[in-house]
């Protein structure tokens, strides 16, 4: 983003500063220096390349390759600057290094695809046991099926024939998910700034990824590359950048209760989602638009396994778009090192960031925000003037994965963070789980309905969210910090309103106990709770599981206490 263009998007008192700055003649001001004061929207257009595709025979080496051709043109085109991530197959494969050799350096990024092919593997000097050159199944094609010490061989073995081939070592590494050992190992050997992780879902290709920090970045926890850890020393300094765009609204619930989700995300390949232009226009439209705390973040580009005809009308439709807004200075496009080092450079830990849809698609009258800070997430959803929490989840930085020590032993690979809301694995075909507002009216319990919510985040640190409510004066309050929300009725004490969860009858709860100040959970080994600092927990008798009723100040939930104790259990 040149000085010009980020005048306009500025606040006026920023704007005055700048001016003042080059009246009197300092020296320039950095882009830098102006994102401090601003919550930039960044992209990353993030591209990454495997040699062959095995699931599919009409999909040659040749099409692979010319579908990366065509995504340089196009960038090119627009003048988008982007991240090409090279599987090792694909990295020593000369056309690949011609071609991304013959790339600017100063808007193009060569960087790793973290899967493990046949040719990486045998160099490390380890047995390839996949079906394929290269094998999708968690326990071969990524690095969760071996050991701590076979995978700083096969780091070290990519390390250094990229180092040979490009003069350097990447950046960057990604891939759908990488063990806390690895990414420590690439950190601390190779000094690695940025990586990034697959989207949350529920058994897609096998790999499950569920809680966790929802968009943006994080810095994880040492012993858990999905985990966000809460302090510096208990933290991997390189911050794991969610990859995917997924839709905010949609793809939580896609196939509720299921044991595998779709995808409804930016990926152009997709015909409702990145492939269709009327919700490529609504996505980058709230992604501007919607309360974000600090900043936004997505990534856009496509793996070109899915190849160009697939994709290119997706591509086609998001890249002169993506272009448009930053030329006209809404959004910044940058590689996904630029994005890691900025991280590095602003946030010493993980900040609280939002994302926010104020309005959906036409047809759809339904609203959310995500929140994400380094003690948990949640997400809320309004829907036909109803509300409810569709997601709460704790974040414990003494949590491992059984993969950072242990190797996957099957062809699906699962982490979890801590639940205390799972609107999608406690639901049902029958029964919508969440955490509703509802009230005691006439003696009957009701859901509480209300207008169109204001979230704002004019406070640093701090989302504030109003929901007016229908037939009624009142209004509720929310306001959010890294540690706590806080919750309370105004303009109507007559009121008695509450939260009650509800989940399917199947669903398997986490709570082991419930007291009137806090609610004790264990979830896989791990001990952790929910503290009412003000507000009753106490058991339904109805069909809900817990009650949450306010006190003389409201409700208040702090998520922020941990607990250092874990019983070490094997992976389901």
């Amino acid at each position: 983003m040149n000085l010009m263009i980020a005048t306009f998007v500025f606040p006026k008192r920023i704007t005055l500063v700048i001016f003042l700055l080059f009246l009197f003649g300092s020296s320039s001001l950095s882009a830098q220096a102006i994102d401090d004061h601003s919550k930039p929207k960044i992209v990353n257009i993030i591209n990454f390349i495997r040699l062959l595709e095995p699931r599919n025979q009409a999909i040659t080496e040749d099409v692979l390759y010319q579908t990366v051709v065509k995504q340089v043109e196009i960038m090119k085109q627009y003048d988008l600057p982007g991240t090409f991530l090279l599987q090792y197959d694909a990295l020593m494969d000369s056309r690949y290094q011609h071609l991304l050799k013959e790339l600017p350096a100063q808007s193009f990024e060569i960087g790793g695809w973290w899967e493990i092919p046949q040719p990486l593997a045998e160099k490390a000097g380890l047995k390839w046991r996949g079906r394929y050159p290269w094998d999708w199944h968690a326990d071969v094609g990524f690095s969760t099926g071996y050991t701590p010490a076979e995978r700083e061989k096969l780091v070290d073995v990519y390390m250094a024939d990229f180092k040979v081939i490009f003069g350097y070592y990447p950046k960057s590494i990604a891939s759908w998910f990488i063990d806390a050992h690895t990414l420590n190992y690439m950190y601390e050997k190779y000094r690695i700034v940025a990586s990034a992780n697959c989207k949350d879902q529920v058994g897609t290709d096998g790999y499950t990824l569920w809680g966790g920090y929802w968009n943006q970045a994080y810095y994880p926890s040492k012993i858990n590359s999905y985990m966000p850890a809460q302090t510096e020393v208990n933290q991997t300094p390189v911050p794991i950048f969610r990859m995917l765009g997924s839709d905010p609204v949609r793809q939580y619930d896609d196939r509720r209760g299921s044991k595998k989700q779709g995808v409804i995300s930016l990926e152009p390949v997709y015909k409702f989602g990145g492939g269709d232009s009327a919700w490529v226009h609504w996505y980058f439209r709230e992604f501007l638009e919607g309360a974000s705390m600090e900043y936004n973040y997505v990534q856009a580009g496509q793996e070109n396994s899915f190849t160009w005809n697939a994709m290119q009308k997706g591509f086609e439709i998001q890249m002169p778009l993506i272009a448009k807004l930053r030329n006209e200075g809404k959004l910044r496009v940058e590689t996904l090192a630029a994005s890691g080092e900025w991280f590095r450079n602003k946030y010493s830990l993980t900040p609280a960031t939002a994302l926010t849809v104020n309005k959906d698609i036409s047809g759809s009258n339904k609203k959310t925000v995500w929140f994400n800070s380094r003690f948990y997430r949640f997400n809320l959803l309004w829907e036909n003037h109803t509300l409810r929490f569709r997601d709460i989840h704790l974040f414990n930085e003494n949590f491992p994965s059984y993969y950072t020590e242990h190797i996957a032993t099957s062809n699906e690979c699962s982490f979890f963070t801590l639940p205390f809301v799972d609107g999608y694995r406690w639901s049902s075909d029958e029964k919508t789980a969440g955490l509703w507002f509802k009230a005691m009216i006439n003696g009957k319990e009701s859901m509480l309905e209300g207008d169109d919510p204001i979230i704002r985040d004019v406070v640093p640190g701090k989302l504030s969210i109003e929901w007016p409510l229908k037939r009624s004066a009142a209004k509720l309050i929310m306001e959010v910090d890294e540690r706590q929300i806080r919750m309370k009725l105004e303009g109507a004490e007559n009121i008695q309103w509450f939260l009650a969860l509800n989940v399917a009858d199947s669903a398997k709860m986490p709570f082991s106990k419930v007291a009137s100040g806090a609610l004790y959970c264990e979830f896989d080994g791990m001990k952790y709770k929910v503290k009412a600092v003000e507000g009753v927990f106490s058991k339904s008798p109805k069909d809900e599981v817990i009650s949450i009723k306010p006190g003389g100040k409201g409700i208040v939930l702090n998520f922020s206490e941990k607990d250092k104790h874990y019983k070490k259990k094997n992976p389901k």
